[in-house]
């Protein structure tokens, strides 16, 4: 095979899983175009099977056990801390020897710690003569304000090549961190849970879901730049105004976090919220999708979003802030409502709307139905990614 046709060698780094579906639907996409990738990720202890359902091994170095059980907090962050030295251990003896073409980084999730070995271990790769490609899932970590902005700006300006998923994000780069905008590729963010059966009735029970109610859900991890608090003050108006609509809110978050939100749903007297803070597995959460008339998303502010690459994918009516991230993929009254992002009131009245308005729904779910956000989308993003990997190695 002549070099210039040659697919390079990729070793997809998401060491603890933290963003485990991206890193699968990503790695199943490269693969289908016959991209040599191997994963370096250990099992995602919530959901084992999230890789080897789509037909990936995993290779985290040496180790993969932590992530395969049901462990207390602190002790399974105690031990995949401890799994993943040694991980890194073997992987870099490995990689000294022979390393790949290209390290794709997900997540370095020791990062912002006094030792950062993950960091280290791309150093080490990148010296190897490696390439090293970055996916920006979030600018700066969440709810950390400016704390750890030279340490993201430093990474930035040391890997080969940045990817994004969206223009608003690439022009951040370069206005909050000094990245030239031609070393970043903006990559849109693919759908989740579209590959999924359709899941049995009896698998929302545990919900206590009334069919013949207006099904408005909020679901994700609970973050305060999520505007939990905005929706339940929006949500005042709503039951206000109209008898039909019911919230779910469900997912996980900090215990201070689900207290301040089941203080503020006691002190706003709100009679159709139902809270259920726990993990929400892939086959409830497509079931409950499916189940939804409404999706909302009152985030305040927003890198990239998988819950909303999730609603796409499942062509469900959105109402979402109108934030430059979600314009990309979002227009006003065409395929979801946008709302203000600090306004409850203009977020209560879209809910109204759409809870009152039945062909607006309708209009809005086939309008998302016709951007085919599925399989194909992540055969594009592939084929983007394997001509940046190209663009790096100089092909």
């Amino acid at each position: 095979m002549n070099e210039d046709t040659r697919q390079p060698t990729v070793f997809m780094m998401d060491l603890w899983a933290t963003v485990p579906y991206y890193t699968a639907y990503l790695s199943k996409a490269l693969l289908a175009k016959s991209v040599d990738v191997t994963v370096g990720s250990i099992s995602y202890y919530l959901d084992p099977e999230c890789f080897s359902s789509r037909g990936i091994k995993l290779d985290p170095g040496l180790m993969d056990v932590v992530g395969r059980f049901r462990l207390p907090r602190l002790p399974r962050r105690v031990l995949k801390l401890l799994e993943s030295l040694l991980n890194l251990a073997a992987l870099s003896v490995r990689f000294v020897v022979s390393p790949p073409d290209i390290v794709h980084v997900q997540f370095l999730p020791m990062l912002t710690q006094r030792l950062p070995f993950d960091l280290w271990f791309v150093l080490l790769c990148q010296r190897r003569g490696s390439k090293i490609v970055l996916t920006v899932h979030d600018l700066l970590p969440h709810n950390s304000g400016l704390s750890h902005k030279q340490t993201f700006h430093d990474l930035y300006q040391m890997v080969d090549r940045i990817i994004c998923h969206s223009d608003s994000v690439r022009e951040r780069l370069a206005q909050e961190f000094a990245v030239p905008l031609e070393k970043v590729s903006v990559i849109a963010h693919g759908p989740f849970f579209y590959d999924l059966p359709v899941t049995p009735e009896q698998i929302l029970q545990s919900f206590a879901l009334d069919p013949r109610k207006l099904l408005v859900l909020w679901q994700g991890i609970i973050s305060p730049y999520k505007g939990i608090d905005l929706l339940l003050e929006a949500w005042q108006h709503v039951e206000a105004t109209t008898e039909q609509p019911h919230l779910l809110i469900a997912g996980t978050g900090s215990p201070q976090l689900l207290e301040q939100i089941r203080e503020q749903i006691r002190r706003l007297n709100l009679q159709r919220v139902e809270l259920h803070p726990r993990f929400i597995s892939a086959e409830e959460l497509v079931a409950l999708y499916r189940a939804a008339d409404i999706v909302v998303y009152p985030y305040r502010a927003i890198t990239t979003s998988g819950a909303l690459a999730t609603g796409l994918a499942l062509c469900k009516t959105i109402v979402a802030s109108d934030l430059p991230v979600f314009r990309e993929l979002l227009t006003d009254k065409e395929n979801a409502l946008l709302v203000d992002p600090q306004d409850s009131r203009a977020l209560a009245n879209a809910l109204i709307e759409l809870s009152q308005d039945a062909r607006l729904r309708a209009r809005l779910a086939e309008n998302v139905r016709s951007m085919n956000f599925g399989e194909e989308s992540w055969l594009s993003i592939a084929a983007k990614t394997i001509e940046c990997y190209k663009f790096v190695q100089g092909l």
